[in-house]
């Protein structure tokens, strides 16, 4: 945590700051309410120490005054005149604990866990508030696919373990969910999951961000900071992207993941940490290890467990499942008397191959549901589906009721099948012919 001490004994302030650091805190301190609330403007601090008697001047206003502009703040108040009375004011006006000076290392220590478990609750309160207001059935890991729920039941057999994850598959196909579910099947489900998108900052700026940095490392530096290896300590801490990240910091992630040490920007003190690493990437990292990109043995580490999130052209007996899911969530959202999807388009969502995948569809639901006139989700309701089908690299299934012979749409049923599913025997067993029947067909219409 990054802690405020107020008190106006410097004695007190440059112990305190001492005792907070020594247990991996980030301190500094304000002798007088003035400076204080100077110091909480320009800078954020997680917890402030308060002396209730600051000289001339009352900590239990100045508590209320941090209360007033900076009611995320949590506050622990200590005074060397306890009474039974200061420390139920303090209580009241909102300070989360009380320490009597002189106190030890011991109670400090006990009073910071207590307030890093109430922010954690707190923390887990609003994300589940978040996820109530906008919970959508991401239906991810859900399939009537057989392959595909071996490929998930991979995954969370790894969930119970510290292992490191690395999910691979195009931009879109869920990766980022997956990850938190890993996260949240294991044990480390109480504690932090954070998440760095690797191409989002420069080298030196991710450098700061995954590690942190010492004051004065860099021009803008003005104090020390944590970084997200530190914000995860105890949980999870997911890698976006991991093949944008750039080669100079490769070895300081192999570092962390071989020995859990890390050093921040413009110090060379070695911390430890605990956390699990999940990584995720739409790049062929073997590739990457190829042409000089990315480190072979930081990929031996990353990848103890890998998976890949099929893409959701592979997945088309699951995507009317999805589309339908997603229909509903959003009906119920905006209120809109939306029941489900015509029968032209249906066809019209297997004939697309969704290239952004489950991203794509959902965004292509909502905006359908927003503007159907109906109850029912017509052609017309997603027109940005329909410049897409046409312009289609490949060929695109005609649609049902047009001017064609049942061969011909037989021919270009199998067609899109075998260009969509991984495997022969799965587009078999979508077709509900076996494989031997599907091969003679498949001569027959020369797409061998």
């Amino acid at each position: 945590m990054d802690i405020l001490v107020v008190d106006d004994e410097k004695i007190i302030r440059d112990a305190t700051i001492q005792l907070a650091e020594d247990s991996g805190h980030y301190a500094e301190a304000a002798s007088n309410a003035t400076l204080a609330m100077e110091m909480l403007k320009e800078s954020p601090f997680d917890l402030v120490l308060l002396d209730l008697h600051l000289g001339r001047e009352s900590g239990l206003d100045l508590l209320d005054q941090i209360q007033k502009k900076h009611p995320n703040i949590a506050l622990v108040v200590f005074t060397a005149a306890a009474t039974v009375r200061s420390a139920v004011e303090a209580m009241r006006r909102g300070a989360l604990d009380f320490l009597e000076k002189p106190f030890t290392a011991e109670q400090l220590n006990i009073a910071l866990a207590r307030v890093q478990k109430h922010r954690r609750l707190a923390e887990r309160v609003v994300e589940l508030q978040t996820q109530i207001t906008n919970q959508s059935p991401e239906p991810v890991f859900e399939s009537a696919n057989e392959s595909i729920r071996q490929v998930l039941d991979v995954l969370f057999r790894a969930a119970s373990t510290s292992a490191s994850v690395l999910i691979l598959g195009e931009s879109g196909t869920g990766k980022s969910v997956a990850a938190r579910a890993v996260h949240q099947r294991s044990a480390r489900a109480d504690k932090p999951f954070v998440t760095i998108n690797c191409p989002s900052l420069s080298k030196e700026l991710l450098e700061s961000e995954l590690f942190g940095h010492a004051k004065g490392a860099f021009t803008g530096a003005m104090r020390d900071r944590w970084g997200k290896v530190k914000a995860a300590e105890g949980g999870t801490l997911f890698l976006d992207e991991i093949g944008e990240l750039p080669l100079e910091l490769q070895p300081k992630l192999l570092r962390l993941l071989q020995d859990r040490e890390y050093e921040r920007v413009g110090e060379n003190t070695i911390r430890t940490a605990d956390v699990r690493i999940i990584s995720a990437t739409n790049k062929d990292l073997a590739r990457g290890v190829e042409n000089g990109s990315f480190r072979e043995d930081l990929l031996y580490r990353l990848n103890v467990i890998t998976v890949e999130m099929p893409p959701l052209r592979h997945r088309p007996d699951d995507l009317l499942s999805f589309g339908e899911r997603y229909l509903e969530f959003f009906a119920r959202q905006f209120g809109r008397p939306v029941r489900g999807f015509s029968s032209e388009t249906r066809q019209q969502l297997l004939s697309y191959t969704w290239p952004g995948n489950l991203r794509e569809l959902r965004n292509a639901v909502e905006r359908a549901v927003i503007l159907a006139r109906g109850n029912q989700i017509e052609p017309g309701d997603m027109p940005s589906l329909s410049g897409a089908v046409s312009t289609a690299g490949k060929s695109t299934l005609p649609v049902v009721g047009s001017p064609l012979s049942l061969e011909e749409l037989e021919n270009a049923h199998i067609k899109a099948l075998l260009d969509t599913m991984p495997s022969l025997a799965d587009a078999a067993r979508v077709l509900g012919i076996d494989q031997a029947t599907l091969y003679r067909k498949r001569k027959k219409f020369g797409l061998e």
